[in-house]
């Protein structure tokens, strides 16, 4: 099972509607170009638009995976008292006294140029469960980071 945000799950299943109703049709339009132009065992073009459509179809069937096993998390019944999925926490990196916020999400919401990073990350993994004003120690492979939590919030 899978937990993610409505944002998370909506996105998932516009990108699994957008291959297949878009992006699948494109590919089996160049395939069947392809194959109109002769001999198949020398045509590029078509070995290499099947090999697109075994990869969007496998694309596919992840995304419809994850969604089958996706649970949307009700935002109502979260707390913001200690970090866990969906919290928002602000902290002091204590070596270089730098903020950051970072969301901590679901590995397929995970988008580090939103802030957002997976629950699975080593970061969030030493978070979670911690308050206000905790300090954590996370070893990364640049050495021992240490950050204080700021703030917690949904």
């Amino acid at each position: 099972m899978e937990y993610m945000s409505q944002e998370g799950y909506d996105k998932l299943v516009a990108e699994l509607h957008q291959m297949e109703s878009v992006e699948l049709p494109q590919v089996r339009d160049a395939i069947a170009e392809a194959r109109d132009k002769g001999d198949l065992s020398e045509n590029f073009e078509y070995h290499a638009a099947k090999r697109e459509q075994a990869r969007l179809l496998s694309r596919i069937r992840f995304k419809q995976k994850v969604l089958a096993n996706a649970r949307v998390i009700d935002m109502s019944r979260l707390g913001s008292d200690s970090v866990q999925l969906l919290s928002k926490v602000g902290m002091t990196n204590l070596g270089n006294q730098r903020q950051m916020s970072y969301t901590i999400v679901s590995p397929h919401e995970a988008d580090i140029h939103e802030g957002k990073i997976s629950i699975k990350s080593p970061i969030a993994q030493a978070l979670l469960n911690k308050k206000v004003g905790d300090v954590v120690e996370i070893s990364v492979p640049a050495g021992l980071l240490r950050l204080r939590i700021e703030s917690i919030s949904l």
